[in-house]
């Protein structure tokens, strides 16, 4: 069989490819917008990249013609001091302070801790006091052999003195007046803070 003539075989073609074509024209149609839009969104971002590198390299280009302040004019507010007065800046005037300060604190003597008897004494004159005041409203026992009510019989009225004024009288008493003191305290009233300038005066005398 002899071939057809070529245009006939072209118009064939096309009526093929017609065919074929409308064939998937309903798939197209479907990825037609959603190609459209992303090939357009890839050229808006292509653009907007290259307007930034454009004002990147100008602003290079112009920063190498322009020297840029040191303290832009915006920066300064109106209440703002100048930074220098009367030839000193203001960073030195206080660092000058400051080191006057610290040379007036170095110059002044450090305070003398207090004794520690002094601080023990102190504390029990003031809970010999609290006690006292308690004791003003109970009713007073009566002492043993030898002893009144009011102490023992080596310092009468022992038991109406405060603590100055017991540290005061200890000082004439010897060792054996001491014990007694001590002894009449506690079995009587027993109260902690001349039971302890008590001890502490004995052992003053013993050691010395």
């Amino acid at each position: 069989m002899s071939p057809l003539p070529l245009p006939v075989r072209i118009a064939a073609g096309l009526v093929a490819t017609a065919v074929e074509q409308a064939r998937d024209l309903p798939r197209l149609v479907v990825e037609l917008p959603v190609t459209a839009v992303s090939q357009a969104l890839q050229a808006s971002m292509r653009v907007q990249q290259k307007v930034t590198e454009l004002a990147i390299k100008g602003d290079r280009a112009l920063g190498t013609l322009r020297p840029v302040e040191e303290r832009p004019s915006w920066a300064v507010f109106d209440d703002e001091e100048p930074a220098e007065r009367n030839g000193g800046s203001n960073v030195s005037e206080l660092h000058q302070r400051a080191r006057d300060a610290v040379v007036t604190i170095a110059a002044e003597p450090a305070p003398a801790p207090a004794e520690p008897e002094k601080v023990v004494e102190k504390a029990a004159e003031v809970a010999a006091e609290t006690t006292a005041a308690k004791a003003a409203h109970a009713t007073p026992t009566t002492s043993g052999t030898g002893a009144g009510s009011a102490g023992p019989n080596v310092l009468p009225g022992y038991r109406d003195l405060t603590i100055p004024q017991l540290r005061g009288r200890l000082r004439h008493l010897d060792v054996d007046d001491l014990r007694t003191l001590l002894e009449w305290e506690t079995n009587h009233d027993n109260r902690p803070p001349f039971v302890t300038m008590l001890s502490n005066r004995i052992t003053t005398v013993t050691e010395g």
